[in-house]
C-alpha cells in the first residue's frame, strides 16, 4: 500500500519534493503565496491551491486522499512567531495556525502526520496543545530536534521534527552522517560556474548574485573563510561594530568555509551583510541557486516561470522559508520504514 499525502503551508515545495523522493504520492499543496504556484506544480506535478489553512475543511483534504492507501497530512506552519530572532507576540495571527492544523487533523483523520518548525516552538503552549490534541485523537507522537548535517544536509540548520501515527509507535530514522562525513559547502555548490557580484549566469537565471557597493566589495575581499569582520582593517569596519550592541554579531559580513556546512539559510541569505552569506572564495554573496542547493533543492529545480521576474527579495523568501528537500526525504523514509515494521509485526 502506498502513502498519499497533502502538504499544508507547502511553499515552493521543499517538503513535498523530499516526500516524493521517498516514494510518497503528494497530491496537493496549500499555501497563501501565489508566487509558489509555479515552482510547486512544475517541479512536483501536484496541485497547488492558494487558500489559507484557516479556510480549509477536512473535505478539502480527504477529497485528495485515495481509498486503500495510507494517508499523510504534512504541515510546516510559518516559523516566525516562534523564532527567538523575531519573538512575535501571541496576538500575531500566525500563532493560531497550529490550532487550525489540529482542527484539520480532527476533520480528516489521516494515518500519519508530520510537521517541522524551529526548536523554540517546544517552549510554547500552542505546541503542547497540538501534541495533546494528537494524542487525544489516538496518535503516537515522536519529536526531536534535528541537526541537519547529521542527515546529509550542507547547512547547520536545527529543526524540530514531529511524526505521529495512528498505527503504532513511530520515530525518525537514525542519522545518516557523522561529523567526519558531513556534507560541505564545497561538495554542495563547488561545481557551479564562477559569478561576479551583481551578475547572472547565462545558462541558469537563478544563479545570480546581489550587487555590492564599492565599500562592501573591499570588505568581502578582506574577509577570510570562516572569519569575521574583526579580520578587516579598521577603516572598513562599520560604525555599529564599534558599539557594545554590535560587537557580538561576528557572523554578519562573513564568508562561508568550503570545508564545513553552511550556516542556516534565511530569507535574506542572498545579502552579504545579512549573515555569513559571503561566498567562500569569490568576491560576492552566494547566489540564489547556491542558496537553493544548500537547502538541498536539486540543481534543476525551477522557481520562476519562463519570462517571469527574478526578484531577489521574493525568491530569497521562497528559498529561505522552504523545508530542506533532504529533510522531507528523511521524514518520508521514516514513514516507509514505519509501515514496513507494522506489516512485518
Amino acid at each position: 500500500m502506498k502513502i498519499v499525502g497533502v502538504d499544508l503551508f507547502c511553499g515552493a515545495g521543499g517538503l513535498t519534493h523530499g516526500l516524493q523522493q521517498a516514494g510518497i504520492d503528494v497530491k496537493a499543496g496549500f499555501d497563501i503565496e501565489a508566487t509558489c504556484k509555479f515552482p510547486y506544480e512544475y517541479n512536483n506535478q501536484a496541485e497547488f491551491v492558494q487558500k489559507s489553512v484557516s479556510d480549509l475543511t477536512g473535505q478539502d483534504i480527504t477529497s485528495r486522499f485515495e481509498e486503500n492507501s495510507y494517508t499523510l497530512l504534512a504541515g510546516c506552519a510559518p516559523c516566525q512567531p516562534f523564532s527567538k530572532y523575531t519573538q512575535a507576540k501571541p496576538k500575531d495571527e500566525r500563532w493560531g495556525l497550529l490550532y487550525q492544523f489540529a482542527r484539520l487533523v480532527q476533520e480528516s483523520k489521516p494515518d500519519f502526520i508530520t510537521m517541522e518548525n524551529v526548536p523554540d516552538l517546544d517552549k510554547h503552549e500552542v505546541y503542547s496543545d497540538f501534541k495533546e490534541d494528537l494524542r487525544s485523537e489516538g496518535y503516537s507522537v515522536d519529536e526531536q530536534v534535528v541537526f541537519c548535517p547529521d542527515y546529509g544536509m550542507a547547512q547547520t540548520r536545527k529543526r524540530l521534527v514531529l511524526l505521529a501515527s495512528r498505527l503504532g509507535d513511530i520515530e525518525l530514522i537514525e542519522p545518516t552522517h557523522d561529523k567526519g562525513r558531513y556534507v560541505t559547502v564545497k561538495e554542495a555548490i563547488g561545481h557551479l560556474p564562477r559569478l561576479r557580484a551583481g551578475s547572472v549566469n547565462k545558462d541558469d537565471p537563478l544563479h545570480r548574485s546581489s550587487s555590492l557597493s564599492e565599500l562592501n566589495l573591499k570588505r568581502i575581499k578582506a574577509s577570510k573563510p570562516g572569519g569575521t569582520w574583526r579580520d578587516w582593517p579598521e577603516e572598513l569596519r562599520a560604525k555599529c561594530h564599534t558599539k557594545d550592541s554590535g560587537k557580538g554579531y561576528a557572523s554578519v559580513y562573513g564568508r562561508m568555509s568550503w570545508n564545513e556546512p553552511s550556516p542556516t539559510m534565511t530569507t535574506q541569505c542572498y545579502g552579504f551583510g545579512n549573515g555569513r552569506f559571503g561566498h567562500p572564495s569569490q568576491a560576492r554573496a552566494i547566489s540564489l541557486r547556491e542558496a537553493a542547493i544548500l537547502q538541498s533543492f536539486p540543481d534543476h529545480y525551477k522557481f520562476v516561470a519562463p519570462g517571469g521576474n527574478y526578484e531577489m527579495k521574493n525568491l530569497g523568501k521562497m528559498i529561505g522559508n522552504a523545508v530542506p528537500v533532504r529533510l522531507g526525504k528523511i521524514v518520508g523514509d521514516s514513514l516507509i520504514k514505519h509501515i514496513k515494521e507494522i506489516s512485518s509485526s
